[in-house]
Parts: structure tokens; sequence; C-alpha cells
């Protein structure tokens, strides 16, 4: 998994989990707890309000969450044909 992918699955499991340690994080992605940190950091140098205790784990801010993606209909045309071509390379 790429750095990209990993960071917003990281984003999504924060989004439906109450606290999750840097461990879990770890283990989940089979990445380094170091790792987690840097992206973590990366993920709130974006403005994402990621809090954490000592101890017990990250979380985000109550009310916190990604803004929906919409796409126009051309747009949206637009990436499934993209993802089809790139499935099919």
């Amino acid at each position: 998994m790429n750095r990209f992918d990993r960071i917003t699955a990281l984003l999504v499991l924060l989004q439906t989990r109450n606290v999750v340690t840097a461990q879990f994080l770890s283990e989940y992605f089979s990445v380094s707890e170091r790792t987690i940190y840097r992206d973590i950091k990366s993920l709130e140098n974006a403005g994402v309000p990621i809090g954490s205790e000592a101890g017990v784990g990250y979380f985000l801010a109550k009310g916190y969450q990604l803004p929906p993606v919409c796409f126009t209909l051309d747009e949206a045309a637009s990436v499934l044909l993209g993802e089809k071509l790139l499935v099919s390379s």
C-alpha cells in the first residue's frame, strides 16, 4: 500500500473508531509505529483535528467528518473510465 492510500485509510479508521493506538495502526498497516507518527503528523498538517492522549491513543475531534465528495456526472464518468484503464493495463 502506498503512503497516500495508507493515510487515507488511516483517516477512515479514525472516523470509524473512538480511539486507536499507534501500535494497533502499525500492525493493521504492517508498518512501524514511527511511520504511523509521521502519517498522523501529515494529517494534522493538512488540517485534520486529531487529538491524542498518552497511553490511550489517537482520536478525531468531535464532529469532524470528511467533507462529501461531489462529482458532476461527467467527472464521475471520467473517474470510472480512468479506473478501468488502470485495471486493464
